[in-house]
């Protein structure tokens, strides 16, 4: 069964279709994926489950709307329509805030553009001394964020705090100003005549998707709010499409009120996301000439 589930992913073009045939079988039968050699046969109920499944994901379905829920760091997040589907690279920007918040004593954690809350549930997971706060604006998506909050708060992680609003807002969170510690971002960032894959263009929610023209209409006002939210010393990241591997450093280094500009690479050697320190003592400066690359 799942031999024959992975042909038929792979015929229908599903980059990693023998992982996803095991997946699915896995949920079919209700064992880890580790298991599946343990497991006992499918039973005909079982089998036209899985085929049914198969028939869903041929047609480009996201393999996460098939099971219901999609894995995050040490999280199992609930997802489905209406709510973009986190991606493993953006575990990266995650975990590069919880490292950073790990070294304060009582972080305050903004995540903009929270979407399912991945971020923001990893870092209330992963550092219970953190205030996070996670801002989305989408109905369908806030449905998701709350039930999700709700879950890791029954399970003992510190509660996320939702807010509602629109991150591009000149007075966005404006009771936090000059006091967040990290903030964080996984903004729609793709430029819109770039071509996405069929499970992003028919399932994923276009303005979770797309930035503008260049990728970056969101990108440009959360730098500028940023600037204003982060205490001095405070940093900030921010996924970005990998076409902008100097664009968003220059964005960063034109708004003058931050330093240490630096740009992040994925596993795959590819620019992912950037960050940048608020400037120590508060001000502007001149904007710097030259951002630095990070390659790790």
């Amino acid at each position: 069964m799942v031999a024959r589930t992975a042909r038929a992913l792979a015929s229908a073009g599903v980059e990693s279709p023998r992982a996803e045939a095991e997946q699915l079988a896995a949920y079919v039968l209700q064992v880890p994926r580790g298991r599946l050699a343990l497991a006992d046969g499918f039973t005909p109920a079982q089998r036209d489950r899985l085929d049914a499944l198969v028939g869903r994901r041929v047609a480009r379905e996201p393999l996460q709307h098939l099971t219901g829920t999609a894995g995050f760091r040490h999280l199992e997040l609930a997802v489905g329509p209406g709510v973009f589907v986190p991606r493993p690279e953006t575990e990266l920007l995650a975990g590069w805030g919880i490292d950073v918040a790990r070294r304060l004593a009582a972080p305050l954690v903004v995540d903009l553009c929270s979407g399912s809350g991945a971020i923001a549930l990893a870092v209330a997971q992963e550092v219970p001394a953190a205030r996070v706060v996670a801002v989305e604006r989408s109905p369908a998506a806030l449905a998701w964020l709350r039930r999700n909050a709700a879950a890791r708060a029954d399970a003992g992680d510190r509660p996320v705090e939702v807010v509602v609003a629109d991150v591009t807002g000149p007075e966005l969170l404006a009771e936090l100003a000059g006091r967040v510690d990290v903030l964080l971002c996984n903004p729609p960032y793709v430029p819109r005549s770039v071509t996405v894959p069929p499970e992003v263009a028919g399932h994923d929610p276009d303005e979770a998707v797309f930035g503008g023209a260049d990728g970056l209409d969101v990108i440009r006002p959360v730098v500028a709010r940023a600037a204003t939210l982060l205490r001095p010393g405070g940093v900030i990241g921010v996924e970005h499409d990998d076409t902008h591997a100097g664009a968003v450093p220059a964005v960063f280094s034109a708004d003058g009120r931050y330093e240490r500009v630096e740009e992040h690479r994925d596993l795959t050697g590819r620019p992912r996301w950037a960050s940048a320190s608020r400037r120590a003592d508060g001000r502007s400066a001149d904007p710097a000439p030259a951002w630095q690359t990070d390659s790790s």
